[in-house]
């Protein structure tokens, strides 16, 4: 937790106030000030416009400041980006030990978390939202479907893994992991045995084109050049389930894969079914709204999730991104204009990019 050098026994609230009033570099660190006006705490030489005295209070650290429900100034910054990380951390362990896997119990109390944290409940979503890129709600859903994914194959039964999550029901637990597993948690429990994936290969100017659909639309786009390298890894990643090789059945499919890579097509039509995470979710859905022939930066697309801070989170989130094309991580450049990395390749990425300005 953040803790200031000194405690406010050291300095009387007279002397607080008069270093406040005149921003008092030395005090900074001493103490913090909070206003019951805005419910807004500051360091003692925050710039916003001074306070009446009768609304102010004074705190030894933030923490106790939070504690009071107040919040951190947005100008000054008294917690501090790696207090609010800690804060974060604290309410994610929480949630983690206490919340996720109480059996049938699918509530999340905010309160009870955010006292645990330090922090008032609206003070902890928006930390949240700023470091995770996700509501604690969120985050607790991903983190019980993780761990009925995780609990799935050493379960005595479905139902065992299901409650241990703390999934209150089995329909609660097939909707929510749904996406996540890309089947039922029974199939995943088996290795996947049971789901039907169909694939085709398709040649392309760019080389092979792999696409693979279940029977809820296309869970795979991979581009390379060794068509067997794809079909290996393909196979790797679905060993249990019943894989058909079907270009009739794919090929209205295909068709669109093949003419977007000859500019006659700006967009995919077909139906996904990804597995992501709460944060990949968000980042993906952001990267399809990137106009067909542009480019939008890592640190845009973390900006526009209102989490600026999220770079790299949002560069490993393309990274493991399995529907190529359909989902243009192709789009996103450095700060600097350059292309960065590229699952596929860079030469790829750099044709796809000149594709799409050729025919916009």
């Amino acid at each position: 937790m953040n803790t200031q050098a000194k405690n406010t026994r050291t300095m009387s609230a007279q002397e607080m106030w008069e270093a406040v009033l005149r921003r008092d570099a030395a005090a900074d660190g001493k103490f913090v000030y909070a206003v019951s006006s805005t419910m807004v705490y500051c360091r003692p030489t925050c710039p916003s416009r001074r306070p009446r005295r009768e609304n102010v209070s004074f705190y030894a650290t933030s923490e106790s400041a939070e504690r009071a429900g107040f919040r951190a100034c947005l100008r000054c910054q008294p917690a501090g980006e790696n207090a609010q990380r800690r804060i974060v951390e604290d309410a994610c362990r929480y949630i983690g030990e206490h919340v996720i896997g109480k059996h049938g119990d699918e509530s999340l109390d905010l309160a009870a978390i955010a006292d645990a944290a330090g922090v008032s409940r609206f003070h902890l979503i928006r930390l949240f939202k700023k470091t995770l890129g996700v509501t604690p709600l969120a985050y607790a859903r991903s983190l019980r479907s993780e761990r009925l994914r995780k609990g799935l194959p050493g379960s005595g039964s479905v139902l065992d893994a299901i409650f241990d999550a703390g999934f209150g029901s089995t329909s609660r637990a097939y909707d929510a992991t749904h996406n996540r597993l890309g089947m039922t948690p029974g199939n995943y429990r088996a290795g996947g045995r049971g789901a039907m994936v169909r694939y085709c290969k398709i040649e392309t100017a760019l080389g092979c084109v792999l696409l693979a659909a279940t029977e809820r639309g296309v869970c795979c786009v991979r581009l390379g050049d060794n068509r067997e390298e794809l079909l290996t890894a393909f196979h790797e990643e679905y060993s249990a389930a019943t894989l058909t090789e079907d270009a009739a059945g794919l090929a209205a499919y295909a068709a669109q894969v093949r003419e977007y890579l000859s500019g006659a097509r700006t967009g995919f039509d077909f139906p996904l079914d990804v597995a992501a995470t709460a944060f990949q979710a968000k980042v993906w859905e952001m990267l399809r709204t990137i106009p067909y022939g542009e480019t939008a930066t890592y640190a845009t697309i973390a900006n526009r999730l209102g989490n600026p801070k999220a770079v790299r989170a949002v560069a490993r989130a393309c990274a493991t991104n399995n529907v190529a094309l359909a989902i243009p991580c192709h789009r996103v450049i450095r700060e600097d204009g350059s292309l960065a990395g590229y699952r596929w390749g860079l030469k790829r990425k750099e044709s796809l990019l000149r594709i799409e300005k050729e025919h916009r």
